[in-house]
C-alpha cells in the first residue's frame, strides 16, 4: 500500500501507511483543472540580505499574476549552517517574515541543500515547523503529484562524496542515514520504481545539486554517474536544481532531458562561466527565480531577475501520441 499525502488547504494529511521501499506522495491538484502554475526558488535563506527581500517581492508580483498553486524550493533554505533547532529564529527571519505576499502564501515544497545539512537536519524536517508556518513542507525525498505532472523531489547532498570524506571545517548532519552507499542505493531504487509507476504526462525531478552547470560548482560527477542513468531510462523531461547561484538552461545532446537551474534566491554574481559538454541555452549570473506553467500539452519556463524582469522564456510541447493520463 503506497503512502499518499493529500493537501487540503495547507494541511498535509497521511492517508495510508507505506512500505519502506516507496517514496511519500503528496497530491496537490491545480486550482484550474489541467493547468498548473508554480514558482521555483533556491539558495535563498539569508535573512533578507543579498537581494533576498527584493526577489521575494517580485515572486509575490508574478505569483499573483499567474495565480500560482505552490512554490518549489531547490534547497539551501537557511544559510550558512541550516537551522540550530525548531525554535531557531532564522526560520522566521529567512522564510516566514520574508515571503509575505498573499500570492505566495501557498504550500512550499522544499528539498534540502548542503547548507541545510550543516545544521540540525531533523529540525528542518520536523512537522513542528508546519505549526509555525503551515506553508513549509520539507522532506528528504518525496513526490508531488499535480495530475498531468509529477515532481520527484530528490535528496542530493548525500551523493556528494567530499561531504563525507573531506568536510573540512563543516559538520554535516547525517543522522538517520545508515551509510552513504546503502542510502543512495535505496533512494535510487525507490526513485526508479516511482518513475516507472508514474502515469503523468510530465516527469520532472528536483534536487539541490547541479547535474550540468557552467557556473561556479559546475557538473556534479556523482549525479552524472548515479542519478542521471535513472532519469534517462525513465524519460524524465527536466532536472531542476539550485546549488549554483544563478539561472540557467542546458539541454542534453544525447537525450530529451533539460537541466534547469533556479538558484538565484539571494547571494549571486560569482563571475564564473565554465564550458559544458551539452548545449547552453541560457545563463544569468545574478539573483532571480523561475515560473513554470504546465498543461497536458505544454510546459513553459520563465526566468525573472530581482526586479521582476522576464529574462528568458522557453516552452516545450508534447505530441498527441506522447500524452499519458495521470490518476
Amino acid at each position: 500500500m503506497a503512502k499518499m499525502v493529500a493537501l487540503i488547504g495547507f494541511v498535509v494529511t497521511l492517508l495510508s501507511l507505506q512500505s519502506n521501499a516507496e517514496l511519500t506522495k503528496i497530491q496537490h491538484l491545480p486550482k484550474k483543472e489541467g493547468n498548473l502554475a508554480i514558482l521555483v526558488i533556491g539558495d535563498f535563506g539569508r535573512k533578507g540580505t543579498y537581494n533576498q527581500s527584493e526577489v521575494a517581492t517580485q515572486m509575490g508580483v508574478v505569483g499573483e499574476k499567474l495565480n500560482i498553486d505552490y512554490v518549489i524550493s531547490t534547497g539551501d533554505n537557511f544559510y550558512e549552517d541550516g537551522l540550530t533547532g525548531v525554535d531557531d529564529s532564522a526560520f522566521y527571519e529567512s522564510f516566514s517574515d520574508i515571503y509575505t505576499a498573499d500570492s505566495i502564501k501557498t504550500p512550499w515544497y522544499l528539498v534540502l541543500g548542503n547548507h541545510d545539512y550543516r545544521g540540525d537536519v531533523l529540525a528542518q524536517l520536523n512537522p513542528v515547523l508546519r505549526e509555525k508556518d503551515e506553508r513549509f513542507v520539507c522532506m528528504r525525498s518525496f513526490i508531488v503529484n499535480s495530475g498531468m505532472v509529477d515532481f520527484f523531489m530528490v535528496d542530493t547532498p548525500p551523493f556528494q562524496l567530499d561531504y563525507w570524506t573531506h568536510p573540512g571545517s563543516s559538520h554535516y548532519d547525517w543522522r538517520n542515514i545508515a551509510s552513504r552507499e546503502t542510502y543512495i542505493s535505496n533512494l535510487l531504487q525507490e526513485l526508479d520504481e516511482a518513475l516507472k509507476k508514474s502515469t503523468a504526462t510530465w516527469k520532472l525531478v528536483v534536487g539541490h545539486h547541479t547535474m550540468r552547470s557552467v557556473s561556479d560548482h559546475g557538473d556534479t560527477p556523482e549525479l552524472l554517474q548515479l542519478l542521471l542513468p535513472v532519469l534517462k531510462a525513465n524519460g524524465v523531461d527536466a532536472y531542476i536544481n539550485g546549488h549554483d547561484h544563478c539561472l540557467q538552461h542546458i539541454s542534453s545532446n544525447d537525450s530529451k532531458l533539460h537541466y534547469i537551474t533556479s538558484g538565484g534566491g539571494s547571494k549571486a554574481w560569482r563571475n564564473v562561466f565554465k564550458k559544458n559538454e551539452d548545449t547552453v541555452r541560457f545563463f544569468y549570473d545574478g539573483q532571480g527565480f523561475m515560473s513554470l506553467e504546465v498543461s497536458k500539452t505544454e510546459a513553459k519556463f520563465v526566468f525573472y531577475d530581482a526586479f521582476g524582469n522576464a529574462l528568458y522564456n522557453w516552452s516545450t510541447s508534447k505530441a498527441a501520441d506522447e500524452l499519458r493520463p495521470s490518476f
